[in-house]
Formats: C-alpha cells, structure tokens, sequence
C-alpha cells in the first residue's frame, strides 16, 4: 500500500510539471480542458487520497495534528471534487439604465448559454477612480440595483469587493469604453467553497498544533544537543566594468539636482524628476550614472546640450551579436548609429526587416538598442517630461494640448524647457535657478492636488539616493566569505554586519512602502528584496542557538540581493493594478517568501553536510528544523493566496503555472517528513542530496515561471 501511494504521489507531481510545460505550447485552454479539467486527472488524484486513507488506517497513526493535518488536505481535496462538480460560472453585461434577468454561461466547448438568475440587476453607474494625477486606474466600480422577492436594494462591487445575492456572488470584470456599461462575472459555488475553506482552517490549526506539540517531533528536534555551532562554505561570483570619455559639458551636479527637484507624471504617478532620470541612465547605461556624471546630469545633458550628448557613448550594446553584425563597440553614442558618409540609421534595415516577420534573436536585440535610441529622442524632442500640470493631466511640452488651453499657458508649455536650457548655456545660472524656482511654484499651484506629500518626496529622494541592493549584495557576501575565519571577532563582526544590513534593508522597503503606499510586494524586485529581508531575519533569530545560521544568512541574502542587482528585475516603483490592492496578498506574498527563505537556507545545510561529512548530522538536525515552519509557511502562504483569489475574481484555484509549481514544491518538500515510512531519509547522506535537488522546484517556481513559463504570476 506504502508504494501503490507513493508512486500515485510521484506520478501526480510528475502529471502537473509536464502540464505546465504542455501549457506552454499548446495554450491554456487546452490542458484545462485535456489535462486539468479531464476525468483521468480527477480519478488519479481520487486513486491517491483513497490509497493514503488506506495506508493511514493501516498504520494506525494515533497523534491527533498528523491525522487532522492529512484530513485537512483530504478535505480541501474534496472541497475541489464539489467545486468541479456543482459550481458554475458566468457574466452579466450591464448597460446603464437597463434590466437584466439572466447570466451567460460559457460551456468547455466555447458554446454559450443563458441562464436565469432569481433576482433582476439594473446598472446605475459606472466609475473609475484613478492614482491622483495620473490616468493609472486605482479601482472600477459598479453601482446597481437588485430587485427579488425581498424586494429591492442597492449593490456596488470593485476589485477586491464582491457582492453577494444568496448564494451568488457577483465580481466586478470589465467595463465598455464609454463608461456607461459593465461586465460583472457571476460565481454560485455554494457547497465546494465552504467545505474548502473549511479544510484551510484546519490545515492552518494542525500546522501550528504540530510545532507547539511537546511532544512532537519538531519540539525534539528543537531540544536536540547534536546543534552545534559550524561553518558554510560559497561560491561567489561578480565583476563588470566600462569606461570611456567625459561628456564635455553638462550643468553641475548640484544645478542638476535642483532640476530633479521638479515633479514628473512617470510610471502612471507623480514622482521626482530624478527618479525618472535614474530610470533613463539605467536604461541607457546600465548603470545608476555615466562615470562621473549622475543620473540628473545625464538627462539634463541630453535636455540642453543635446549636440554635445550624442556624441557619447552612453548607449549600451549589451548583445554580442548585435556588436558583432554592425561592427560596434560594447557602449556607442548616438552618432554612432548613423553612418559617417549618407547619415542613414544603420539600424534601419534590420529594423524593417523585424517588421517584416523576422523575429529571431539578432532583430530582437536591434528592437532593444533602437528603444534607447528612441528613448534619447523623446527627450530631446520634447515628449519625455510630463510637468506641466493642468486641469488633473500632466503635459510635456510636445504633447498636443486640449482645446481652449489659454495661449499664453500653452506658450510657456512649450517653451520653458528651451528657454530654461539657453540660460545654462549662456552662463546665466541666477536666472535659470529662478526659473526653475517659478516652474516648481506653478506645479505646486496648479497641481497640488496630484503632487505627492513633502515627506513621500523626501523618501523618495532618499532611496533614490542610496543603491540599496548593490551595497547589500556586496557587503553580506564579502563577510559572508570571511566568515569561514573561525575567530571571536570574525563573528562579532558578522553579526554587527547581519544587523546592519537587515536595518538598511527594512529602510529600504520602508522606503518604497512610504512611496508606492503598498506593500513592496508587487513585482519580481521586490520579492527578492522581501526574500532576503526574510532570510536575514530567520537568521537573527536563531543564530545565538545555532551560529552556522549567521554563514547562511550571509550568504544567502547576498545571493539574492546580487540576482535582484544583476537580473532583469525592474525596480521601478509605480502604482500597482487594482486588483493586487489587497492585504491578503501582502500575507500571502510575506509568507511564501519567509518559506523560500527558509528552505534556501535548508540548501545551505544540504550542500554543507554534504561537503563536510563531519557536519552531516548536525546539518541534518538544524535542515529539519527549519523544513517544519517551512512547509507551514508555504502551505498557508498558498492557501491565503486562494482565498485572495476567490475574493478578486470568483475562483480559488485556476492551475495557473506558478500555482502549480507551488503546490509541487510544498509537495515535493512534504516527502522527508514522512522519515518513519521513508527510512531512507534517516540517512544524513541521503536527506541532503534530496533536499539539494529539491531546491529545484523552488527555483522553477520562481524564476522558471517568471521567465519561460509565463502566467498570471509572471513577475518577468
């Protein structure tokens, strides 16, 4: 029976990867329908709860939070069954002032059919609420009125807030582009949602009752005296360099900060002129500034001494090929980029060729290198800088500009920039810096009512200021090494840098939190930032017991601090989409990146006792130790994250890529616990090599399925 269940469990994981690799290439709607959706997939999960029922039982398993631990999973397992058998879904379209009676429900095979509902639903109004000067929407909102048997009452639904009639619930979808209909979607799941979540709630209360239990196993491996203090060992890995000429003129660093100082429509929300100026160089450059020049004298160059810029070689050529096929160094100007003789783009060619159907990865390197091209001449032309605020819209100054603008203000539009930049040029910095003075007067006149606090300006200026990541990443990871120094004093170093680290780091997210106003949880960036926040915490408060955790933690917040610098990670701060305006998602993303954390740092113990075999037990005991908050993370972590799915749009699984990984991790890393059917994972040998290739399916999850996979949790 222990094998018939555990070869069911393989082949289930094994079924789910293949499907999202399967979903990949022959689309979603077709392993719904082929592989999710199918009768076979039911069947093999319903042969595998049945199977472990049988074995439970045959084993006679008397401790109550492992039995109510593994009937939780069995219940949410049949929560599902009821979902897919009795739930249905649907939509209603709206059109302002008009009555609807019924829903439209889509079949498996694309037909549609009505269906009637027990209450009529009028629409009344339609609205967008969106960021304060932005056209960046925070929230749709429908309001409407329901008529039943009980007479008649009034309903609004947004993103995050349903409606309930009964045992329907009514989601906010869509809208028509003139504002005066809505597409609401219908869910009735009145007997699998409440059995599901019932099964939640368990699962949470056996966790928690498994690591309080005295006498359970995490309480003994916890009291074990085999968890000595060791060492880590790493690899480290990084280097990058350029150089090239001085730009021969630009405004001084501190005239240019005082440009930065202006208020810019960027991102979908009002932010400093700076932040967008970091974003431009890092675009271009690749770095936060172009050798001695920052980012705010890089625009500003570009901006009032365009002749001169262009000829710097400030423009990235980051493929080999692309340098290889035109002949160019690793960093060109813009001049560079047009041929000495006739002047003619040399992109321009392959460019037209791209649109023509060639799409390979040469032509997708050269659409690259002419976005920071065009990029350079939005600036100089004049549609960049959004700064001009009026009547709730910011302008730059080539933007067309709505009908009865006054000319005099429409003027000033158009020629501030030019006129602002001739005076830097002819030497008159006095009355530039009046200039810019009356410029930010008018922004803060006419458009206080989008621009910022003076205090989310100030956090912003201060995390613009500091290379958080970059600093972080080097810092933990070059103590982390030097950690290997058994010494006093190497340690007490460590643990100041741990602390400070972890202080600059929560300054960080703090920092973007004041900024965004939402939990810094909302992309990839971020994630790793929180990831090692977690990780530098789970270090903190357990290296006094165990002092190799100070090495790991170390290590691996370094690690994850340089993928965050080095990878494609945007940190561009921007209002979030409002349908991930929702606390539950601040916890359900705060725990699945305490759980990765942890398990990355079960890695570290596998990789070390596995190298030092003197260490193999020990690291056996602290990898275990860490594997129970763990798996309790991760699975309240994923569980919260249905619910929040449930809430936002109807459904609390849709086998989603990143879903599915994650439930094959939480899977996949159940199996060592189970030591007393397994005893092969009795073997310090044995547990580590498995927990080492384990760690694969959170790097999967992760970064597997942000860049290939794709999905509605792609954060790529």
């Amino acid at each position: 029976m222990k094998r018939i269940t555990f070869s069911l469990y393989a082949i289930v994981i094994l079924v789910m990867a293949m499907a999202t690799f399967i979903e990949k290439y022959r689309g979603t709607g077709f392993v719904q329908q082929s592989i999710y959706g199918s009768w076979w997939f039911c069947l093999l999960w319903m042969l595998m709860a049945v199977s472990a029922i049988a074995y439970i039982l045959r084993r006679k398993i008397r401790r109550l939070n492992t039995l109510a631990l593994h009937a939780s999973l069995l219940i949410i397992l049949l929560g599902a069954l009821l979902t897919h058998l009795t739930a249905w879904q649907g939509y209603i379209h709206l059109r302002k002032g008009e009555i609807q009676s019924a829903c439209v429900i889509e079949s498996p095979d694309g037909l549609h059919e009505a269906k009637s509902l027990p209450f009529t639903i009028q629409l009344d109004t339609f609205s967008i609420r969106y960021y304060n000067g932005t056209q960046a929407a925070a929230d749709y909102i429908s309001h409407f009125t329901i008529k039943d048997k009980d007479g008649s009452r009034k309903g609004q639904v947004s993103m995050n807030n349903i409606y309930t009639a009964g045992n329907m619930r009514l989601y906010q979808s869509s809208y028509d582009d003139d504002m005066q209909g809505t597409t609401l979607s219908v869910n009735c799941d009145p007997w699998g949602i409440p059995v599901t979540y019932l099964g939640y709630a368990l699962l949470f209360i056996s966790w928690l009752w498994m690591l309080i239990d005295p006498k359970g196993r995490f309480r003994h491996i916890l009291s074990a005296p085999s968890l000595k203090q060791s060492a880590l060992l790493a690899v480290l890995l990084w280097g990058m360099g350029c150089g090239s000429t001085t730009a021969q003129t630009s405004l001084s660093a501190e005239q240019a900060d005082q440009l930065g100082r202006l208020n810019v429509l960027y991102a979908d929300r009002i932010c400093p002129l700076q932040t967008q100026a970091l974003d431009f160089t890092r675009k271009l450059y690749g770095k936060r500034h172009y050798q001695d020049y920052t980012a705010e004298q890089v625009l500003a160059g570009f901006l009032f001494y365009k002749d001169e810029w262009e000829r710097e070689p400030v423009i990235r050529v980051k493929s080999k090929a692309v340098q290889q096929h035109f002949g160019l160094p690793a960093y060109v100007s813009v001049a560079m980029l047009f041929s000495s003789d006739s002047h003619q783009y040399i992109l321009g060619p392959a460019i037209q060729e791209y649109f023509m159907g060639n799409s390979d990865k040469l032509h997708q390197d050269v659409m690259k290198l002419d976005e920071k091209l065009m990029l350079i001449m939005q600036l100089t032309h004049g549609r960049l800088l959004k700064i001009f605020p009026y009547r709730g819209n910011w302008y730059a100054p080539a933007d067309p500009l709505p009908s009865g603008i006054e000319p005099d203000r429409s003027a000033y539009f158009a020629n501030a920039l030019s006129l602002l930049g001739s005076y830097y040029r002819d030497g008159q910095t006095d009355t530039a810096e009046e200039m810019l003075a009356k410029m930010l007067k008018y922004q803060q006149t006419y458009g206080a009512a989008d621009i910022p606090s003076s205090v989310r300006l100030q956090a912003e200026r201060l995390y613009n200021a500091v290379p958080f990541a970059t600093v972080l990443f080097m810092l933990c990871l070059t103590v982390g090494l030097l950690s290997f120094l058994r010494h006093r004093w190497v340690f007490r170093i460590s643990s100041f840098v741990i602390r400070l680290s972890f202080l600059m780091l929560t300054l960080c997210l703090a920092l973007r939190w004041m900024v965004s106003g939402t939990v810094p949880m909302s992309n990839g960036y971020e994630t790793m930032l929180v990831m090692a926040w977690a990780v530098m915490l789970a270090s903190l408060l357990s290296y006094r017991r165990f002092p190799v955790v100070l090495s790991f933690g170390l290590l691996l917040a370094g690690f994850l601090l340089l993928v965050s610098h080095l990878g494609q990670m945007d940190p561009k701060i921007s209002n979030i989409m409002p349908v991930l305006s929702s606390p539950l998602l601040s916890i359900h993303v705060s725990a699945v990146m305490m759980a990765y954390a942890l398990l990355a740092i079960t890695a570290a113990c596998a990789a070390y006792g596995l190298l030092v075999s003197s260490k193999a037990d020990e690291m056996h005991q602290l990898s275990l130790l860490l594997l129970y908050p763990a798996l309790a993370l991760l699975s309240a972590g994923i569980f919260i994250g249905a619910i929040w799915a449930n809430v936002s749009w109807g459904r609390y699984w849709g086998w989603d890529p990143k879903e599915v990984w994650a439930l094959i991790t939480m899977m996949v890393y159940a199996v060592p616990l189970h030591s007393t059917s397994f005893t092969w994972f009795r073997s310090p040998r044995h547990y580590h090599l498995y927990l080492l290739f384990s760690f694969l399916t959170i790097l999967m999850t992760y970064f597997g399925v942000n860049f290939f996979l794709g999905g509605m949790h792609s954060y790529a």
